[in-house]
C-alpha cells in the first residue's frame, strides 16, 4: 500500500467531531409538485418570521409552529425550506442562530457571557447542540472562535 493510499485509509476512518454526518441527496416525488409562485410568497414569509421577528432564539418553535403560522401543513414547509433555502427547518434555524451567535461572541458587551449563555440566548436548547452547530456552520469551537477574534480586536 502506497504512502499516499495509507493516508486516504486513515482519513477515512477519522471519527468526525460531533459526529457529523454526511449530507445524503434524497429524492423526494412531492417536492416537484410546489408551485413556484407559492412557494417564492412562502420563502419570503419564512424569512420573515424565522430571521426579522427572530423566531429562531425561541428553542420551541418547531416546523409545526412555522406550518401554523403560516396556515400550511409540515409537509409542504419542509419540501419548500428544502427547495428554497437547500436544507431542512433545524439546519435553517441554526444556521441564524449560529450567526448570531458569531456576532455575540466577539461583541464587547457580551464579553461577560459565557458560551453555554450566549446559545442560549440565540435560542439552543442544550451545550451539545449548539458545539454541533457551531462546529459544523464555522468549522471551530464557540471557544475557539471567541478566542481567535479577541486578540484580533484588540
Amino acid at each position: 500500500m502506497s504512502d499516499l493510499e495509507k493516508k486516504a485509509q486513515e482519513e477515512a476512518t477519522k471519527k468526525r467531531p460531533y459526529n457529523l454526518r454526511e449530507k445524503k441527496e434524497k429524492k423526494a416525488a412531492y417536492r416537484s409538485l410546489i408551485r413556484p409562485e407559492l412557494a417564492d410568497e412562502l420563502y419570503d414569509r419564512i424569512l420573515n418570521i424565522i430571521v426579522v421577528q427572530k423566531k429562531y432564539r425561541d428553542p420551541n418553535y418547531s416546523a409545526k409552529d412555522l406550518a401554523k403560522e403560516l396556515q400550511t401543513n409540515t409537509r409542504y414547509l419542509s419540501a419548500v425550506v428544502n427547495s428554497r433555502f437547500g436544507m431542512n427547518y433545524s439546519c435553517l434555524l441554526n444556521e441564524y442562530r449560529v450567526k448570531d451567535a458569531l456576532h455575540l461572541l466577539t461583541d464587547k458587551r457580551y464579553a461577560d457571557k459565557n458560551v453555554e449563555e450566549i446559545s442560549t440566548m440565540v435560542g439552543f436548547a442544550n451545550r451539545q447542540s449548539f458545539y454541533a452547530a457551531f462546529y459544523k456552520n464555522v468549522g471551530e469551537t464557540p471557544n475557539g472562535y471567541r478566542k481567535k477574534n479577541a486578540v484580533k480586536s484588540k
